[in-house]
């Protein structure tokens, strides 16, 4: 029979054994936890920062990025709601600064000066003909001036004719097809840049808010960008309401027959080469032709 240093020592050994299971498990939940816990947060990660990290084609670093009506912004579930954009001057300058990188397709520069912002000059329509449908575009020269005045330069250039569009995301609080790049890549633009607009220019430059989420409605129509005074060519609409940080100018809004053919591209889907969710469109977009009404 065994002693009882032995039966104690039987005992120590299965306590220690029992302590050292319990100890698996907890660290096994906890690694549980904490991965449930960091898939939710790399879903706001994508939604939040997807634009950022896969629109910077025109610095030349990874590439794929980020509506109502009257263009305003309404909250997202789970999403601050925007500023109420404040007026304009009745004209303003703007700066366009050249980029290292030359221009995807040579193009001039748009005027800086004396940009009217009212009365008749409030918007802007465009008609872009797809090959996948019509696209009607409203810019909101009020808001972001310089934006909707480089946007109409480029498409009275022709810039934007014959261009496919690079990227089409569809995940959990990012859905935007992406399209302002002559190459088709996301790595493209018109040789020079220029600062965000609204709602950017509502906060002040260091305003935690500003990495914060707001509400990009279905049918926005925004700048995509590679960080502060970046902007370029590469745009995106939003075909399904998303969840960014107030980073992206937005400048417009789609019509709701551009809406109709947002979904049917949609509907086709993407080929994920840039992640879950995230592609080109798995059938070319093409806009065949960008003209001022």
């Amino acid at each position: 029979m065994p002693s009882n240093e032995q039966r104690r020592a039987a005992a120590k050994r299965k306590l220690e054994r029992q302590l050292a299971s319990r100890a698996e498990r907890a660290r096994k939940r906890k690694q549980l936890t904490i991965a449930g816990s960091a898939l939710g947060v790399v879903v706001v990660i994508a939604a939040v920062t997807g634009v950022y990290f896969l629109t910077r084609g025109e610095d030349n670093a990874d590439t794929a990025a980020s509506q109502t009506p009257d263009a305003s912004l309404s909250s997202t579930p789970g999403a601050a709601p925007p500023p109420p954009a404040a007026a304009k001057p009745a004209s303003v300058n703007c700066v366009y600064n050249d980029t290292p990188e030359p221009a995807a397709e040579p193009v001039e520069k748009p005027r800086a000066e004396g940009i009217r912002t009212g009365d008749d000059n409030a918007t802007l329509s465009l008609s872009v003909d797809s090959n996948h449908g019509p696209l009607g575009l409203t810019l909101n020269n009020a808001e972001s001036p310089c934006t909707v005045n480089s946007f109409a330069s480029l498409a009275g250039q022709g810039y934007f004719d014959g261009t496919d569009c690079h990227r089409l995301t569809q995940g959990e609080g990012l859905k935007v097809l992406q399209c302002g790049d002559p190459t088709g890549t996301g790595t493209g633009g018109p040789g020079y840049q220029f600062d965000n607009e609204y709602p950017t220019d509502q906060y002040p430059p260091e305003d935690p808010a500003l990495s914060e989420p707001i509400g990009y409605k279905r049918g926005v129509l925004a700048m995509a960008n590679a960080g502060p005074g970046t902007n370029g060519s590469q745009f995106f609409i939003v075909y399904g309401d998303s969840m960014l940080p107030p980073n992206y100018t937005i400048f417009g809004t789609v019509d709701e027959a551009g809406l109709a053919t947002l979904d049917t591209i949609a509907g086709i889907g993407q080929d994920e080469s840039n992640g879950p969710g995230d592609g080109k469109p798995n059938q070319p977009v093409t806009l065949k032709s960008v003209r001022i009404d």
